[in-house]
């Protein structure tokens, strides 16, 4: 019986393994560039091999007859690359040797437990002892569980309904568990925080689509994005039906931004008929990895105040910061210090179990927290939470786990410091190395990765490579993420699925490999690069 049990197990890691960081979902065969100061689009007209015949009905859907907006989104971290990567991994699998690579290295995505980041004990226990509260009775349980994961267990299912993670809850979430999140939120800031505010979702994304959903009533709509940008905001905006306002980040200054561009698009999109709504941040930045300045932070508090824009506050990686001169503030800290009220200004913070150190994507836990809205609005944004019924409460549980986690006296406290520790600085030091690499290429600049998990370098290339990119009727970051993921099996992103400045060219690379394989990305992009620009040297 045990061997059975014990093949079985090595069937299904050897299945999951080949799906790791995998999408189902298969690229369009010709991607769109994001468009901006643009409607919707229909859609082509039906191929021949669609047209219905005589003797047969027409299809039921067309990409003819389907949403247009759908059509128009795209969503380039699970694009075509990712695609054509996991059938390579496939064929590694079904015939060894059969490329010139032994491994895919996924640098496409911020997905760490795929790559290996183990999760937190402490955040694992609750969890575990919450979904099978039997077992909080035992005898044994005390030896194989830390006391206060223990009595964090029974606080939590004290709150729930019924005591049972698979309840539905409260569509805002779990009355308590907002609590406290509040509290955490407080202690980060040093300004009042209140639960009322929390909207508990599945991850931050559902939170940004309905801000989206609420935002957003026509394609006159706009919504200020940062470009580069994480391509949730140009799909969620182009699925509400709504436009991009680009505002270019400033690479020279280290991906800065500066509060006159966004006066100038602010103009640029009102003369175009389009009514802006909101402004997006991400801080730190994804796919740029720069850690905002508060001197800028308050420049962009005071200019959404001024315009009377709602701020969206992408705040997921602010436990990730690698550089010892930057430090996390929230934009909701910043504007209480400039002593702006819950009247003075419209703010959205978004938060996420998926990233920090903590890297719980597939649990799908986060939060918004929505101040400065009146009683009417805020009516409006619970509706649209009731229409999901509430997020999921393992979920829940970890974003509450996230915002109080152990302190100094606990039992767990030791070795949660140890392994929060330990994850954040093998990240920097990742993230170190791999800007270092890509500095010493030829032809290549990347600037400091002050925080997140990604470097956004630049590709000065060949006018010949150039060429070869168009004749190959692709994009040149897409020709060259393409040519290294076949003579290398390294995954990265073209940077036009973030956008960029017109003629520029870069792609996205996360820092998440193991450590111990980073040296091989390093080598194995370093060869592959001088090979490449040897061959399309002008």
């Amino acid at each position: 019986m045990r061997k059975f049990v014990a093949e079985r197990a090595r069937n299904l890691i050897t299945t999951r393994l080949s799906l790791a960081s995998s999408s189902s979902a298969a690229p369009r065969r010709h991607p769109v560039p994001p468009r901006f100061f643009t409607s919707a689009q229909p859609g082509p007209p039906p191929s021949d091999s669609m047209s219905p015949s005589a003797d047969s009905p027409s299809p039921a859907v067309t990409l003819d007859t389907i949403n247009p907006k759908v059509l128009k989104c795209e969503y380039a971290v699970r694009g075509e690359i990712v695609t054509l990567a996991q059938q390579l991994q496939q064929e590694l699998l079904a015939k060894p040797g059969s490329h010139p690579f032994d491994e895919i290295l996924y640098c496409n995505i911020g997905n760490p437990q795929s790559l290996a980041q183990q999760p937190i004990t402490f955040f694992r226990e609750v969890l575990a002892l919450c979904d099978h509260p039997a077992i909080l009775d035992r005898s044994e349980t005390q030896g194989l569980f830390s006391a206060d994961a223990i009595e964090r267990a029974w606080q939590i299912l004290d709150q729930i309904p019924g005591r049972a993670t698979g309840a539905y809850s409260h569509s805002q979430g779990v009355k308590g568990l907002r609590d406290t999140i509040a509290a955490g939120i407080e202690a980060r800031d040093g300004y009042p925080a209140d639960p009322e505010d929390i909207f508990l979702t599945d991850g931050a994304s559902p939170a940004v689509h309905m801000m989206m959903q609420l935002l957003i009533r026509s394609e006159k709509d706009g919504i200020l994005c940062p470009i580069p940008q994480y391509p949730l905001y140009s799909a969620s905006i182009a699925l509400h039906g709504g436009t991009l306002v680009p505002y270019y980040l400033d690479e020279a200054a280290g991906w800065g931004l500066e509060p006159s561009e966004l006066k100038k698009q602010l103009e640029a999109a009102k003369a175009k008929g389009i009514t802006v709504r909101a402004l997006v941040v991400i801080n730190p930045g994804n796919p740029t990895g720069q850690v905002l300045s508060e001197d800028n932070q308050r420049d962009i508090v005071e200019f959404c105040k001024k315009e009377s824009l709602v701020l969206l506050a992408d705040e997921v990686y602010q436990e990730n910061i690698y550089v010892p001169n930057k430090k996390f503030h929230s934009f909701k800290k910043i504007s209480r210090s400039m002593g702006f009220g819950e009247k003075d200004i419209s703010l959205v913070s978004f938060q996420s179990v998926s990233k920090g150190y903590y890297g719980e994507c597939g649990k799908r836990g986060g939060y918004m927290e929505v101040t400065g809205f009146s009683p009417e609005i805020r009516e409006q944004i619970y509706k649209v939470a009731s229409v999901n019924l509430c997020s999921n409460i393992s979920g829940q549980i970890l974003a509450s786990l996230v915002m109080n986690p152990p302190k100094v006296g606990d039992e767990s406290y030791e070795s949660y410091s140890a392994e929060k520790d330990g994850i954040l600085s093998s990240l920097a030091r990742r993230a170190k190395t791999l800007e270092d690499a890509l500095n010493s290429l030829e032809g290549v600049t990347c600037n400091k990765a002050e925080g997140a998990m990604y470097l956004f370098p630049r590709l000065h290339l060949p006018e010949k490579a150039i060429k070869a990119a168009e004749a190959a009727k692709t994009s040149p970051d897409a020709f060259y993420a393409r040519r290294l993921l076949d003579a290398t099996g390294i995954v990265v992103v073209p940077g036009s699925g973030f956008g960029q400045v017109h003629g520029t060219w870069h792609f996205r690379c996360t820092i998440l490999p193991q450590e111990d394989k980073i040296p091989a990305v390093v080598s194995r992009l370093t060869e592959f690069h001088k090979g490449f620009m040897d061959e399309f040297r002008d």
